[in-house]
């Protein structure tokens, strides 16, 4: 069990691998029975971890992008993210790595404030997305979008880089280190 990094395998051909990470198992699974419902180009391969290190397996295909989910409504799942971080490459951190925080809608029972997954994705320079895993249609729309960035991670689009991107992803609207 070691630190992960993007190029410790060669690529598979036309072989795209997402790796998301996260305590709560049914919503990792029906997000990835919607991901695999997607029409994509590639082999598309979703891999589901509780939490990094992953164990040492010489047949583990190449992670192309590795998606860390905080559920709002557990403490538990932002520390398990947090633990999970240090296992994973500085070069990760170059486009190839997103968080993906659950239980906004509900507002009122969450246990971990928005802010502060805020704050940890600004530290990791890495895009923030928001969706309510628990509606089958933001799934969907949540599904589409990641296999989309999953397959610009891969190399499978022309023109377009993890880097790029990265860059795109960065709103102008993101809060500054100051604001936080």
């Amino acid at each position: 069990m070691s630190v992960l990094r993007p190029l410790d395998k060669l690529p598979g051909l036309n072989t795209a691998t997402i790796l998301l990470v996260g305590t709560d198992d049914v919503l990792l699974q029906q997000l990835a029975g919607s991901m695999l419902k997607e029409d994509c180009a590639s082999e598309l391969k979703v891999h589901l971890a509780k939490s990094l290190p992953l164990p040492s397996d010489v047949n583990r295909p190449r992670i192309d992008l590795i998606v860390f989910v905080v559920n709002l409504h557990s403490q538990h799942s932002l520390r398990n993210v947090e633990e999970s971080l240090h296992h994973v490459d500085s070069t990760f951190f170059l486009g190839k790595v997103s968080f993906l925080a659950t239980g906004a809608g509900q507002e009122s029972h969450c246990s971990v404030h928005r802010n502060t997954v805020v704050k940890l994705a600004h530290t990791y320079r890495s895009p923030l997305l928001f969706c309510d895993l628990e509606v089958e249609g933001f799934r969907t729309t949540m599904a589409q979008r990641l296999v989309r960035m999953l397959q610009i991670c891969a190399g499978h689009v022309p023109g377009v880089s993890a880097l790029n991107l990265l860059s795109l992803l960065r709103s102008t609207e993101n809060p500054s280190l100051e604001d936080l």
